[in-house]
């Protein structure tokens, strides 16, 4: 059976973030992530996940100024330091929540960035969060993003993701799959996914085009989730889409696969 996670980001928008764990559950998800949890104490989302009987499965690390359009800072030369004090920040919340894994954005790189230095940058910075994560049996992951919801954005591609991986030599980093990103960049989703299972550790939906849920665009999800099980893949598959209308009334989708 296939482990959803609620991305509490995207869902139950309609109401407040704390009130959202509450509504997840009453939904059927026994599993939650978000893009980030830093404007609340951990204590408050911990209580959430306990008083809902909620497994945290991932947020990202702290990403820059995201309210000014920063979109991570893993490959930015001149912000290391942030970086890594954001990956201490990180190891904190993950602790408190028990949460075993955490993804780092690449980010997007100012045009006249050197494209060495900003490639040497992000294997570094993803070296040093890796080795820091392992210590504390928390997976590191990073994720190909598409370039038209994000123009810019540094690492667009499966490969480019498995180059880095190989670069950055850790046993504990991995790609954070985007299904809607990647059908967007490279198709093929199936035959990729199954070719690269080994590197891929967390999985993300929503159908293309308008990013809304399953059945609403042209992504044939049904072949997808029968490869997943066909495949045995143990992960989560995050629901991290915009309702085409309210989070409720668009999650009928999900119940044939919740048999």
């Amino acid at each position: 059976m296939i482990k959803f996670s609620a991305n509490l980001s995207m869902l139950f928008t309609e109401l407040d973030f704390l009130d959202r764990f509450s509504a997840a559950k009453k939904a059927g998800f026994d599993y939650v992530e978000y893009l980030f949890p830093y404007d609340f104490a951990p204590e408050q989302i911990s209580d959430q996940l306990t008083q809902h009987n909620l497994d945290q499965v991932l947020f990202n690390l702290p990403a820059g100024n995201w309210g000014t359009g920063e979109r991570g800072i893993t490959c930015l030369p001149d912000r290391i330091d942030e970086f890594e004090d954001g990956v201490m920040k990180a190891i904190d919340y993950a602790k408190a929540l028990g949460c075993k894994q955490v993804n780092a954005l690449a980010g997007i790189p100012a045009l006249e960035s050197s494209e060495d230095l900003v490639k040497e940058t992000f294997i570094k910075n993803l070296r040093f969060a890796a080795n820091k994560l392992k210590d504390q049996d928390i997976h590191l992951l990073t994720e190909p993003i598409n370039t038209i919801d994000i123009p810019g954005f540094y690492l667009n591609y499966t490969e480019q993701a498995k180059s880095i991986l190989k670069e950055v030599d850790s046993n504990n980093l991995f790609i954070q799959y985007d299904i809607y990103h990647m059908q967007i960049m490279e198709g093929d989703l199936i035959r990729t996914i199954t070719e690269n299972l080994n590197y891929i550790k967390h999985i993300q939906l929503a159908d293309n085009p308008g990013r809304h849920e399953p059945g609403t665009g042209e992504i044939n999800y049904s072949s997808i989730f029968s490869a997943l099980q066909k495949l045995g893949y143990k992960g989560y598959v995050g629901c991290e889409y915009i309702p085409k209308e309210s989070t409720l009334d668009g999650i009928a989708w999900i119940e044939q696969y919740r048999q």
